[in-house]
């Protein structure tokens, strides 16, 4: 629920756009820096404050997160000036930084070691439902009830999960000062570069097109029900983490290569029949289907290299993935402004197959072949 929360504060504004530009002045391209603001306060706090609550009990470090959530969200609620909304939702990143620092070794924590797999993907479900019905909520509750109270049903939901945390997840200590990491040593350990690598090249990859998908659904003409494509692909990607999460243990390697063979076909599919409908919601569900289970994949290939550095190796992987993001919305914003909306399927094929072949190189420390190794 913490990676649900997270991800959903992140996309709803995307959905309230107009809504949120009307209410603070502004225009809707500014307003869209609200979500900007958000992924850079989580990519520039996820490593310092992983480093610095490595000794704090994990229990009270998550619940800090979330009661950032709370207090950001809120403000965002009731601001009037747009100053202070780009603060509220700077802040909120951060919070969402220190929750994904500690979310997976949290949840590898709470099970003995042959369902750490099947446990990180749990927790991470709450990431493809987040991705696939922030926006068409955002766009709902905009319409109905104002963005305002959106931001305040947010609110009402995390306290709800506070009250949760509190009552039914258990505690763990922090790491001793003597048994703490450094995070060199972690980027250093085998197998965590190539997975944040292949992390970046994967994640930019997807939202080149995703963060563009409507200017490449108008090709075909279905964008008139986007809303039920990205249905379609929210539905298939909570399939594909079920898959993960029932395969992870033991076919880790396989699943990573071959959601990124079915991507890279994906893009192809799109780049080769844009014009027609048909192809393009098939290839949706298929994009779905391969990406919904990215997250867990991707997260425990870098706890299993990374060992007793898992923390902070996560707060790597937020610092990436959120750069990646960045990074996909930078180089498809050009290409969509330079070629047009049909060059972005080909744009999206380099880093997908850069991903793809790092991926099977890489058989002694990142992606394993075989069940996976348990302490």
């Amino acid at each position: 629920m913490t990676g649900f929360t997270a991800i959903l504060t992140e996309t709803l504004p995307a959905g309230l756009l107009p809504h949120m530009a009307a209410g603070l002045d502004v225009s809707e391209s500014l307003a869209g820096q609200t979500v900007t603001v958000y992924a850079v306060g989580s990519l520039l706090a996820a490593i310092p404050l992983t480093l610095y609550t490595q000794g704090w009990r994990r229990k009270p470090t998550l619940l800090v997160a979330i009661v950032g959530f709370l207090i950001f969200n809120c403000v965002t609620a009731v601001s009037t000036s747009y100053a202070l909304t780009l603060v509220a939702r700077f802040m909120g990143g951060v919070a969402a930084g220190l929750g994904w620092g500690i979310i997976a070794g949290y949840a590898r924590r709470m099970v003995v070691a042959p369902l750490r797999g099947k446990a990180l993907a749990i927790a991470m479900v709450g990431t493809p439902l987040a991705l696939s019905i922030g926006v068409p909520l955002g766009a709902m509750l905009g319409t109905t009830l104002g963005w305002r109270m959106a931001f305040g049903l947010m609110s009402i939901t995390t306290l709800i999960l506070i009250g949760w945390v509190l009552w039914q997840v258990p505690d763990f200590p922090g790491q001793p000062a003597e048994q703490r990491l450094s995070i060199a040593r972690v980027f250093r350990t085998p197998g965590v570069r190539t997975v944040l690598v292949t992390l970046f090249a994967w994640i930019t990859a997807h939202n080149i097109l995703y963060t563009y998908i409507a200017p490449v659904a108008a090709l075909s003409g279905v964008q008139g029900r986007l809303d039920l494509v990205l249905l379609g692909f929210g539905v298939a990607a909570l399939v594909g983490i079920w898959v993960t999460g029932v395969l992870i243990d033991r076919a880790l390697r396989p699943l990573v290569l071959v959601s990124l063979t079915v991507f890279a076909a994906v893009s192809l599919a799109f780049g080769l029949f844009a014009a027609s409908p048909v192809a393009t919601i098939a290839a949706t569900i298929l994009w779905g289907l391969s990406f919904g289970g990215a997250a867990t994949q991707l997260q425990t290939a870098l706890a299993d290299a990374a060992g007793d550095g898992v923390d902070l190796a996560n707060a790597m992987l937020t610092t990436t993935w959120n750069g990646a993001i960045a990074a996909g919305g930078m180089v498809g914003g050009v290409m969509l402004d330079h070629l047009g909306a049909g060059s972005l399927a080909w744009a999206v094929l380099a880093p997908t197959l850069l991903a793809l072949v790092i991926a099977t190189r890489a058989r002694r420390h990142a992606f394993k072949p075989g069940p996976r190794a348990f302490d």
